[in-house]
């Protein structure tokens, strides 16, 4: 299809609508409406253009799924659009969502549309589960700590700890408390901590027969720090390797590079910090803790680094190095080179020793079930 025969689609996405427009390869306006939340309106909008269209843009918003696939599965050219780095003019004295969908159209037309990645549907069921499985987790450590906290508020001895009170019996929990009111709390939480157990050992099951037959998983393990839910989390979210040119470009992906703003070598602010995955900058945090545990040339390089700037800095950018390390896997099928990756051990003998010393960590850390 010439160019010059084109038409550009955009759609401006809500909850319970939608506001489509199509403009030409000139920029000219064809045609706009809003649509309720339905893939048959939208095919028959289109159907009078359908020859003529050469892509439509979809605002990726909360609810993309089911309309950026039922327009794959109608023969459209889909593209997401990244709403984060899409910055309309300022000045504009009044913007509605018809404006939005023609600047997206615009946009779109331009070849300038910032991207939004369309993962594989059944992987990305997989993915959203395992998300899932994060939220859990957090609302587990908060009745944790609930209930930590309340046994000091009552009785101000030490706290129980955490892996005692999500694994231990709910009797000896509630035997702590002596007012009815409290062992009751005691129960109750106990209960809930059990249940978001459960499922998340349900979650960690599921996915993970579906992650281990993806490509490098086993590579992945086998990096020190990074466990099967790390590795299961690195693979899920990152898709297809191939959109990422360079372990840079993969790094910033993971927010693992700094979002500054410079003008004539003084700070002026920062950029879009948060522009970027923020489960595989989670990812990638966790692994730079825990791969301090098992080399000791990570550990000291992550001190040195730490004595010359702060500890928050120096455990971003291990993890930025970790990064760069999944990249090389990924894409090339590289196996973890902690010598080349840190420099060689001066003294293999101390080191190994204070490697063993400083690297204990519970069962299920060693066999790779940390988080």
């Amino acid at each position: 299809m010439k160019k010059a025969l084109s038409y550009y689609a955009a759609i401006d996405l809500h909850g319970n609508n939608l506001v489509i427009a199509i403009v030409d390869a000139q920029g000219r306006r064809i045609k706009d409406a809003r649509l309720f939340c339905e893939l048959y309106e939208v095919e028959k909008f289109l159907q009078p253009y359908r020859s003529r269209i050469a892509s439509v843009a979809v605002e990726s918003t909360f609810n993309w799924y089911w309309l950026v696939d039922g327009l794959q599965d109608l023969g459209y050219e889909v593209v997401l659009a990244n709403p984060a780095a899409l910055v309309q003019y300022d000045g504009l004295k009044n913007t509605n969502d018809k404006s939005d969908a023609f600047f997206l159209a615009e946009v779109l037309r331009l070849g300038i549309m910032p991207q939004g990645y369309i993962g594989e549907r059944r992987l990305r069921a997989v993915r959203d589960l395992l998300r899932r499985r994060a939220s859990l987790v957090a609302k587990r450590t908060a009745l944790t700590l609930s209930l930590r906290n309340l046994q000091m508020r009552t009785r101000g001895d030490c706290p129980i700890c955490s892996g005692h009170i999500q694994k231990g019996h709910a009797q000896e929990l509630v035997d702590l408390f002596d007012d009815p009111a409290e062992k009751m709390t005691a129960e109750i939480q106990k209960a809930h901590i059990d249940a978001f157990g459960r499922s998340i050992a349900r979650i960690e099951k599921h996915v993970l027969a579906s992650a281990r037959a993806l490509p490098r998983f086993a590579q992945l393990i086998r990096v020190p720090g990074i466990g099967k839910i790390l590795a299961m989390t690195i693979v899920l979210e990152v898709g297809d390797i191939g959109r990422f040119p360079s372990p840079e470009n993969f790094a910033s992906y993971c927010r693992m590079v700094k979002a500054a703003r410079s003008s004539n070598g003084k700070k002026k602010g920062e950029n879009n910090a948060k522009c970027g995955n923020r489960y595989l900058a989670w990812a990638f945090i966790e692994a730079a803790t825990f791969i301090r545990r098992y080399d000791v040339r990570a550990q000291r390089w992550h001190d040195r680094k730490a004595a010359k700037t702060n500890p928050v800095i120096a455990k971003k950018a291990l993890g930025c190095k970790v990064a760069k390390v999944v990249w090389h896997i990924l894409k090339h099928g590289s196996e973890y080179d902690g010598e080349r990756l840190f420099g060689p051990e001066k003294n293999r003998g101390t080191a190994q020793a204070n490697h063993e010393n400083f690297g204990r960590a519970s069962t299920s850390q060693k066999k790779g079930l940390k988080t």
